[in-house]
């Protein structure tokens, strides 16, 4: 059993009080009524599973019934944050240890420039 964080209520509960679902930052089509068979049955049942970090969508079911997304590694089971809907994860798989914070960014930046 693991335990997960709750962005919401702000505590770490065992994992039965959540449930996985699904894939998360999945994009609708723009418009349903006039995309091919084919690209509404890739929406609706294709998803990636990837080896490594992968960001899902779950619910707090027992808690505050909120849904957030958790950004976790599928081969080691390690949930490396959970973040609320509409924000956008910090670890991805170009990023593995953790997105650069905007100031690193800005810093990299000047230092290209001077190099």
């Amino acid at each position: 059993m693991f335990y997960i964080h709750c962005p919401y209520c702000g505590e770490h509960r065992e994992e039965e009080e959540f449930h996985p679902k699904g894939e998360a930052h999945l994009i609708r089509p723009a418009d349903p009524e006039n995309c091919s068979d084919e690209e509404w049955g890739d929406y609706l049942f294709f998803r990636d599973n990837p080896r490594g970090i992968h960001h899902e969508m779950w619910v707090h079911a027992v808690g505050c019934r909120k849904f957030f997304n958790i950004t976790r590694n599928t081969v080691t089971y390690e949930i490396l944050e959970t973040y609320k809907m509409g924000e956008q994860p910090t670890f991805t798989a170009e990023h593995p240890e953790g997105r650069p914070s905007a100031e690193a960014d800005q810093a990299s930046l000047r230092e290209g420039v001077r190099a």
